[in-house]
């Protein structure tokens, strides 16, 4: 049996909310599954993610695949990099250390992106008129090439 860890849709119609399960990949979308081991809503802003990391933890390693929507939600939350440090045979203590500098390289991350402004906001610059030179050479006092005959 092949396992996918995947979003089953709840909610209101134009008001989502996901459900991350664990389910038999032949079964249909919002169907049977194996277990629930998080909630996800995409209108919140930011988004909520409550996932129960250890449950996720159990399924990767017992072999079950998230899509791919599933996979860029565990990134965020750190259990791919947990999972894959765990996989390589390191210690905790080493683990939680890098944990530790992914939390802080993504904090200061999002200090930047909030630091930057947004394009509405930045005011745009007014074109610089450019003369042109040429004109003036065409325009100007009537040369020996140009004089009229």
């Amino acid at each position: 049996m092949a396992v996918k860890l995947r979003l089953r849709r709840i909610g209101k119609k134009k008001q989502p909310i996901y459900k991350v399960v664990a389910a038999d990949s032949r079964s249909p979308r919002d169907g049977k599954f194996l277990e629930s081991i998080g909630l996800y809503n995409p209108l919140t802003n930011p988004h909520t993610l409550d996932i129960k990391e250890d449950r996720a933890l159990y399924w990767l390693e017992v072999g079950a695949q998230p899509t791919d929507t599933v996979a860029s939600l565990l990134r965020q939350k750190g259990i791919t990099l947990k999972f894959e440090l765990k996989k390589k045979g390191l210690s905790e203590e080493k683990i939680s250390e890098e944990l530790e500098k992914w939390s802080k390289l993504k904090e200061a991350k999002a200090k930047t992106i909030v630091a930057k402004p947004k394009k509405s906001e930045v005011p745009k610059e007014k074109p610089v008129e450019e003369t042109n030179i040429n004109t003036a050479e065409v325009t100007g006092p009537a040369s020996e090439e140009n004089a009229p005959l």
